[in-house]
């Protein structure tokens, strides 16, 4: 469950970021921020679905889906395909997401 939660709340953290960003820098419609709040919100939740004893780690492990999807959302999304140093640290942050989330603990 923790993968497709992470995923699910990438992508809707993305989506509700881009939302704001296509209406402040793209010059869409300030309606856009509507299903921005919404997605924002939706992220919010779906990290509530992790496992995880601590949000704090649970947030931290995150950030490296979070990354790997920003870099996903770059190529299919805005045509820009991730370089050989976006893939590099894209893979570090996934390592270390790792290590935190599934490192062991002191009982």
């Amino acid at each position: 469950m923790t993968p497709l939660a992470y995923i699910g709340a990438a992508l809707a953290e993305i989506a509700g970021c881009f939302a704001f960003w296509a209406w402040l820098r793209l010059g869409h419609s300030p309606w856009w921020v509507v299903p921005g709040i919404m997605s924002l919100a939706l992220f919010a939740w779906m990290l509530t679905l992790v496992d995880s004893e601590a949000a704090g780690r649970a947030y931290a492990a995150y950030g490296g889906v979070y990354i790997c999807a920003s870099l996903g959302w770059l190529w299919a999304i805005e045509g820009l395909r991730p370089d050989r140093w976006d893939v590099a640290g894209a893979a570090i942050c996934l390592l270390g997401a790792g290590i935190i989330l599934f490192g062991p603990r002191a009982a």
